[in-house]
């Protein structure tokens, strides 16, 4: 593969990480060498579970995404970014890992929902990077990323955690082949957050933003589900010719010296100055969290 010299470099970097750099490798992939598909990844991931009923009703009672859909959405990836760049232990890492906790606390659901949401951020990201991204993953890449997941999965209590990556996509896609299913409320979520992507894209791509989606998901059980068009021949063709125009550019262009996601800076139409950490989070949650007999920690 004929790269740029710098991408060449941190390949070779990542290639040979050590397993117990696992945090730093993985802030490199998802803020350097391969930032935009795991961003888009993440996106993807968060529309996934609005296709298992029983998380979109716990969704759709909360109301926050019905009300709040620019907020919720940023808000989810903040939180992710934060724990990436900062460290699960840093001072920053801790504060977001208790928002995870309290907004977590007393939401019904088995124990599998609750892994199946935070495996989404996993699974889809990688699966998206190995089939659409100008390279792939390394062998390092995968134990790192996974590692990152286990890791927070652990911070927040929560139990039967996969030990590696193909135990992580093992669990995934058995939960998605017994619970994806249409749900009235699932398909509302879905309509409601089409603005945020749709806001995202250029002006005369916004109508398209459903069948985009869709294309992208790749996956007409869940698309139908989501009350999506189906993807065709040509959206999908479409996609798999610009992104393969996409790559090839970015192959011979240089590794960006600056990460993708800086803590408090982050630029979006919601928090156009950046931001504070206690400005994030949903806003139908108790602040100081009261234990139940039903909570994730």
């Amino acid at each position: 593969m004929n790269i740029n010299t710098t991408l060449a470099a941190s390949l070779r970097h990542q290639e040979a990480a050590s397993p117990n750099d696992w945090e730093a490798t993985f802030r490199q992939t998802a803020l350097f060498d391969l930032a935009a598909d795991m961003e888009l990844g993440f996106f993807l991931s968060y529309y996934r579970n609005f296709g298992i009923p029983s998380i979109a009703a716990t969704l759709h009672v909360n109301a926050e995404i019905q009300q709040r859909p620019m907020k919720r959405s940023y808000d989810t990836a903040i939180v992710i970014y934060e724990l990436i760049a900062c460290g699960l232990d840093s001072a920053r890492g801790r504060e977001m890992v208790a928002l995870l906790n309290r907004v977590h606390r007393n939401v019904p659901g088995d124990k599998d929902d609750f892994l199946y949401v935070l495996l989404t951020l996993l699974v889809v990201p990688i699966r998206w990077i190995q089939k659409q991204a100008w390279r792939q993953p390394t062998t390092a890449e995968l134990a790192a990323a996974s590692r990152f997941f286990m890791e927070l999965g652990t911070r927040m209590k929560m139990t039967g955690m996969p030990a590696t990556y193909a135990e992580a996509e093992d669990f995934f896609d058995h939960y998605e082949a017994t619970h994806v299913a249409p749900s009235a409320e699932g398909q509302l979520l879905m309509d409601n957050t089409v603005q945020v992507f749709q806001a995202r894209l250029p002006a005369p791509l916004r109508p398209l933003a459903k069948q985009l989606i869709s294309t992208m998901l790749d996956d007409d059980r869940l698309t139908d589900a989501l009350g999506l068009p189906r993807a065709g021949r040509i959206s999908r063709t479409a996609l798999k010719t610009g992104l393969a125009a996409r790559n090839a550019i970015h192959r011979r262009r240089p590794l960006k010296t600056k990460p993708h996601f800086t803590p408090g800076h982050a630029g979006s139409i919601l928090y156009p100055g950046g931001y504070s950490l206690d400005q994030i989070g949903p806003v139908n949650v108790p602040s100081s969290p009261v234990p139940s007999g039903n909570e994730l920690s």
